[in-house]
């Protein structure tokens, strides 16, 4: 399996180069070179599997045996999953009037990033243990995607992570879950700036090649295709738990409910479909609502400034993953999305051409809900179900009380990106009780270190010099 960028002007890669490089080398994204679509014997048999199980099967379709021989795949997916506190790893709830939620948070940081991003420390440190290389990871997080970047690699001498966070715009939670790791190669900085903001100097250091390649830059965000493979696999695995038989010609069709920031999980979930599983897209957006004005209208543009939202980990008003999606969805148009993406970066406003929008609104469902309307979500799920939500996954559920199902056949799945023990402030603002856990009561007596970089600090250079510090000082231990 090769990889490609979205943008075309890139030679292809192996898992591994993919797994190192983040963007292409021309500013795109990497996507594999053919996606294998799967036939219904191979679904029937894979619907008996569990979802480690899932997650093997389908890194042995896109990482080449050459790279890493199936046995070590094996044992690196299930040290991953080691830490998740239940057995399931995702288990599912089924509520009344038909809903079911995929949770994706029993992980070590309660997010669903831990699932991708668990695995993908695992893969790394396999190649950085052979290759004897120390890497720098660039992070920029607008809620979970940092501590869960932190926890994968945090204490491991072959790699430093500095993680740029929106200081004040993260639950508490979320950023004492950056803050109180005290490790030698975790760098945290509290920005004052907005989610999108704190991309660009981390864009900057990417698109410097020279810099990139001597310091051997990566990113954990979703711009790393493994955190895509990976979480191809819970799209599977819900489809597997909710469709009520797989013994009739067709299959039944799952719709599927995606609570989207950067795109990562509905990439994730297109690609599945790719792949042949029968499941219908739902993208559900807060009030930064940029997918659904793109789906809806094809007016894939930057609307005024970001608004802060309770659902904090999706204020995203540059959802990069796009990318990868119109690519997909134009027929791996490599042109066609170079043009379009380069012109959204430099005037935030794009229209779509008619045949992807088209497509895209045919591929995709959209639907946006304000903060009042999460805080309800919360509170219908509660009464009916006694089942708390996070701010995220009621974003989710939201769809499901707006829009209720009236195919018994066609079942329907809300994925369940956190858990609400990080969001205790929206829990009371729903006028519930919050729940409590013992690893985040202890965040509140922990030492905490970062640093606060100020709206007239030049964040760029305070980042470049930083990491040219600790590349010299790594570069003396490792030699």
């Amino acid at each position: 399996m090769r990889y490609v960028s979205t943008r075309g002007a890139a030679g292809s890669l192996d898992f591994e180069g993919a797994l190192f490089s983040g963007y292409a080398v021309d500013g795109g994204l990497l996507m594999p070179e053919m996606i294998p679509a799967l036939d219904y014997v191979t679904l029937q048999k894979w619907s008996t599997f569990s979802y480690p199980e899932l997650v093997k099967r389908l890194c042995s379709i896109f990482i080449s045996a050459e790279l890493i021989p199936k046995p070590d795949l094996n044992d690196l997916i299930d040290r991953a999953f080691s830490r998740f506190r239940h057995k399931d790893v995702v288990p599912l709830s089924r509520l009344k009037n038909g809903l079911n939620v995929l949770e994706l948070w029993h992980g070590v940081t309660f997010a669903f990033k831990d699932l991708s991003l668990s695995c993908t420390g695992q893969f790394l440190q396999y190649f950085l243990k052979k290759r004897k290389k120390h890497v720098t990871i660039l992070v920029g997080t607008s809620g979970d995607t940092g501590s869960s970047a932190i926890e994968s690699v945090r204490g491991e001498r072959n790699v430093d992570i500095f993680v740029l966070l929106p200081q004040g715009l993260c639950s508490q939670v979320q950023e004492l879950q950056m803050t109180t790791v005290i490790e030698e190669n975790v760098h945290v900085f509290l920005a004052d700036g907005n989610s999108d903001e704190i991309d660009e100097p981390i864009k900057e250091l990417f698109a410097d090649e020279g810099f990139a390649r001597r310091h051997n830059l990566m990113s954990l965000n979703s711009i790393n295709w493994s955190r895509i493979l990976v979480q191809i696999a819970h799209h599977f695995y819900a489809y597997f738990q909710c469709a009520p038989s797989l013994d009739a010609a067709p299959l039944p069709v799952l719709e599927m409910v995606v609570p989207t920031g950067g795109g990562g999980n509905l990439t994730a979930g297109f690609i599945a479909k790719k792949m042949g599983l029968p499941i219908e897209l739902v993208a559900v957006v807060n009030s930064n609502d940029v997918v659904h004005r793109t789906v809806r209208h094809g007016d894939f543009s930057v609307s005024g400034s970001r608004r802060s939202t309770l659902a904090s980990a999706m204020d995203i008003q540059e959802p990069y993953n796009m990318e990868r999606i119109f690519w997909l969805l134009s027929g791996s148009d490599s042109s066609l999305v170079k043009s379009l993406i380069e012109e959204f970066y430099t005037t935030k406003k794009v229209k779509l051409p008619d045949k992807l929008q088209t497509a895209l609104s045919g591929a995709l469902k959209t639907s946006s809900f304000s903060d009042e309307e999460i805080l309800q979500a919360m509170k219908d799920c509660w009464e009916e179900n006694q089942y708390l939500l996070c701010p995220h996954s009621a974003v989710a559920v939201g769809y499901h009380y707006k829009h209720p199902s009236h195919h018994p056949s066609r079942p329907r799945c809300c994925l369940a990106p956190a858990s609400p023990v990080k969001f205790k402030d929206a829990v009371l603002k729903a006028h519930l009780t919050p729940e409590d856990s013992p690893e985040i009561s202890a965040l509140k007596e922990m030492e905490t270190r970062s640093r606060s970089l100020s709206r007239d600090e030049d964040w760029t250079n305070i980042l470049r010099q930083q990491i040219e510090t600790i590349t010299k000082q790594r570069s003396v231990v490792l030699n």
